[in-house]
């Protein structure tokens, strides 16, 4: 018999890929998590981690294997001590949500706070990062991303399509050369990210909407292209969700520059049984169904379900 224990210090540890870290977060010290390791090989008879000074402890092929059952056995005991301690009749305990930067901050958080007003025995985490979310390390219970996964055992739906357009500040518009047509936007600097640091192709699209265009300011964040164009010094393509709301930004070229992009929302399929998480999975598709509009950048106010 496998001991479970010994199944919680694997998962740490694969996850995290350290046995400092792994260690903090079960509440031990680092050298009780490697003897706890060291214990499961031999139980196992297998190397389960290659261990680096500089990479940390990373799965062997073995590791990886052992990965997805430990995992299904995980989700299994969490289903079981829900349904058994009723959690799934009162919805307690505690949620994460990975989203990208600019949804997470400026939709999913109010709309995660009107979701903790309805069931304030649940505790969120909300992570909004420029980054893609990692369930296969349980970074979160459930994902927002531009792109669905393309493996993993994971339930997945799309969200909605979005859409973002040319901002500029009211301010800098007024001050400077008309744009009535693509090629007055020659005249003006950009704002965009950087290049060979974009964690998506989907977020490469300010090329292809403005050719040649003169970029004074690049960032990996959106939220601080965001910053950087309420300054008045250039123009950025945003999300409409985040500029809509914002009376000081103005669009430029609606019928001309627009990009239309996705949200997909997953998590994984052991979760289907977690009566929190599909409350929560439920929640999000509704309320982001209802902000239609502004996602398509046809309002300026986030709605909320009644």
């Amino acid at each position: 018999m496998l001991d479970w224990d010994g199944l919680r210090y694997f998962l740490e540890v694969a996850r995290t890929q350290r046995v400092s870290t792994a260690g903090a977060r079960l509440g031990v010290r680092h050298s009780t998590v490697s003897r706890r390791i060291q214990a499961l090989e031999r139980e196992l008879d297998t190397l389960l981690f290659e261990k680096s000074k500089t990479t940390g402890y990373t799965l062997t092929e073995d590791g990886s294997r052992f990965l997805a059952y430990a995992e299904q056995i995980e989700g299994t005991l969490n289903s079981a001590r829900e349904d058994i301690a009723g959690q799934s009749r009162t919805l307690s305990g505690h949620l994460r949500v990975g989203s990208t930067e600019g949804f997470g901050s400026y939709v999913l958080s109010p709309l995660m706070i009107d979701f903790q007003n309805r069931y304030p025995a649940i505790t969120l985490d909300i992570m909004p990062v420029p980054r893609f979310i990692s369930l296969s390390k349980r970074e979160a219970d459930i994902a927002i991303a531009l792109e669905r996964p393309q493996r993993g055992p994971y339930l997945c739906t799309k969200l909605l399509d979005y859409s973002l357009k040319l901002y500029g500040h009211r301010d800098y518009l007024a001050r400077n050369q008309p744009i009535r047509t693509r090629g007055d936007l020659a005249h003006h600097a950009f704002i965009g990210y950087v290049d060979e640091l974009v964690f998506s192709d989907h977020l490469r699209y300010l090329e292809d909407v403005v050719a040649h265009t003169r970029v004074i300011f690049r960032s990996t964040s959106v939220i601080a292209q965001y910053h950087a164009v309420l300054q008045g010094r250039s123009l950025a393509i945003l999300p409409c969700f985040m500029a809509e709301q914002d009376a000081r930004l103005q669009v430029v070229l609606e019928q001309d520059v627009a990009v239309t992009r996705s949200f997909w929302m997953y998590c994984h399929e052991d979760l289907r049984h977690s009566a929190r998480v599909m409350t929560l999975w439920d929640f999000l598709k509704r309320a982001v169904q209802l902000n239609a509009p502004l996602l398509r950048g046809e309002s300026g106010a986030l709605r909320f379900l009644d």
